[in-house]
């Protein structure tokens, strides 16, 4: 049996996984294990995001497409906004991934792809994990910290019995189309009767092609994200929004935490990140920037706690994520819980308290980002109140 040796392991090769192992610092070892055959697909999110973002992060500019618009859309009404001062972007996933991927081989990571992580356990002052490689063999890794970044799944910590997998969860499908004709300066959010138990987008994308998707909360209903999406090609939906479509080249799907923040992201040497942590927003689910951004945080702080023997940089991590989030989702939370049990009625009337909203309201409803100052003019309570109120 084979057995690797690194000082940190970490599970799971999405963007909170490589963003570790891009940052490590030289002279700590890392191996990552990642369970699909390739890097970025198949693919998992929307990937809607925010240009200030991006380039904040570093990534290239052809890895996105961009929006200076906005639009909601209920049953009967429509709120448009214009993105003057944030503009929209919806990413390459695949092409981002990789690039983030080359990052971390560049910076020395060891990384296996089609390789699952089987079990985990302690060992000694470390961890002992099992894992099967693509060509079906097993293998060991022994490593002195782990990291789990296994999105939902939280494979690490639920092997270990540190904590479980999220009981609540949002769960999206996804059709990607050649996008023959339409307004690619516009991304749509659209709820109401279209997908009355969740919500859904329209999402100019990269290479002429447009995402279109659904997403429910999983258990507050047990309607398939599936059976929505089959019901909104059925409806002539589509049509009504000027969109003329090509093939469509993939379906996506994915899965992620819906459940009230946790603080708690370190358990000795094995840390959270990612989706596993439920960087996730609660109101539309974005997640990427947050996993890129902590990612390397993480990998920072990691590398002192590596390089020293001392617990205080992972703590440090810990509250660094905590005073990003721990707020700021407790109120979109809140907004999350309301909204799934919406009817097509209470959509309309949402719909059109969000068009009264200054365009800082909208992002900060978006972003799930609570400034003081929002706080102290009232604007969440205006958030909470009116446009999630019943």
């Amino acid at each position: 049996m084979t057995e690797l040796q690194a000082d940190v392991l970490i599970v799971g090769g999405g963007p909170a996984g490589l963003s570790v192992a891009a940052r490590l610092p030289d002279g700590v070892s890392s191996i990552l294990v990642h369970q699909d055959a390739e890097i970025g697909r198949p693919v998992r999110t929307s990937g809607g995001t925010w240009v200030s973002d991006m380039r904040a992060l570093g990534v290239p500019d052809d890895l996105y497409v961009t929006m200076n618009t906005l639009e909601f859309r209920s049953d009967n009404v429509v709120a448009t906004h214009a993105m003057k001062s944030q503009t929209l972007a919806v990413l390459d996933i695949t092409g981002l991934y990789q690039w983030l991927g080359r990052a971390a081989v560049a910076n020395g990571c060891d990384v296996h792809v089609g390789t699952k992580m089987l079990a985990c356990v302690r060992d000694g002052a470390g961890y002992l994990a099992t894992i099967r490689f693509a060509d079906r063999s097993e293998g060991r890794v022994r490593a002195r910290y782990v990291v789990d970044a296994s999105g939902n799944a939280n494979a690490v910590v639920a092997a270990l019995g540190l904590a479980d997998a999220p009981q609540r969860t949002g769960v999206g499908i996804e059709y990607e189309y050649e996008m023959l004709d339409g307004d690619r300066d516009k991304a749509v959010l659209f709820v109401g009767t279209a997908a009355l138990v969740g919500y859904g987008w329209i999402f100019p994308a990269p290479h002429n092609r447009v995402r279109i998707g659904v997403g429910v909360i999983s258990p507050d209903t047990d309607v398939s994200p599936r059976t929505l999406m089959d019901q909104l090609h059925a409806s002539g939906f589509l049509n009504d929004q000027g969109l003329r479509l090509g093939t469509r080249v993939h379906a996506n799907a994915g899965v992620i935490p819906s459940e009230p923040y946790d603080r708690k992201l370190v358990f000795d040497r094995v840390i959270r990140v990612g989706d596993t942590a439920n960087f996730a927003t609660p109101t539309v689910g974005e997640g990427i920037r947050m996993a890129i951004e902590f990612g390397r945080i993480l990998g920072d702080e990691l590398g002192k706690a590596v390089q020293t023997g001392r617990a205080a940089p992972l703590k440090r991590y810990e509250r660094k994520c905590a005073k990003r989030f721990k707020r700021n989702y407790r109120l979109g939370y809140a907004a999350n819980q309301r909204i799934a049990k919406y009817d097509a009625a209470q959509w309309d009337r949402s719909v059109r308290r969000l068009s009264r909203l200054s365009e800082r309201e909208v992002i900060a409803l978006i972003r799930s980002e609570y400034s003081f100052g929002l706080i102290a003019g009232g604007v969440v309570k205006y958030l909470k109140v009116k446009i999630f109120s019943r």
